[in-house]
């Protein structure tokens, strides 16, 4: 449940931040060009502006690593039903949540990461999370 309310949060992220993009894309023109624009499409751009700036602080960095924990433990006991997935702002600086599913248990890990790395030891599917959300 806690696995697909985070898949949904992402989702959502994602695509608002694609609407951004896009919308930016299109209203872009050469800097200092702004006397001959109607001053609603300059109240635009100054709002383009301002969402930029608070989409700083904002997770747009992911990454996702499916595997087996217990690969070793033979087969159809994991699945690859576990995963570590990054979330993480421009800076680096987010979360590493964890699931680490087994035939008769389930545990979940959560790690702050700043600049990215966590003070505390990541598992290599964590670090390949993190990895793979670096732009």
């Amino acid at each position: 449940m806690l696995a697909l309310l985070g898949l949904v949060v992402v989702v959502v992220v994602v695509a608002a931040l694609v609407v951004v993009v896009l919308t930016v894309r299109r209203t872009s023109a050469p800097v200092g060009d702004m006397d001959g624009l109607p001053a609603d499409v300059v109240g635009l751009r100054q709002e383009v502006a301002a969402l930029r700036a608070e989409a700083q602080g904002a997770l747009r960095h992911v990454g996702l690593v499916r595997y087996d924990a217990f690969a070793s433990a033979g087969p159809s006991v994991g699945g690859r039903q576990s995963w570590s997935l990054a979330l993480l702002d421009d800076g680096g600086n987010g979360v590493v949540l964890t699931a680490i599913h087994g035939r008769s248990e389930a545990r979940s890990y959560a790690k702050s990461v700043a600049d990215w790395r966590s003070e505390v030891p990541m598992s290599p599917e964590e670090q390949d999370a993190v990895a793979s959300a670096k732009p």
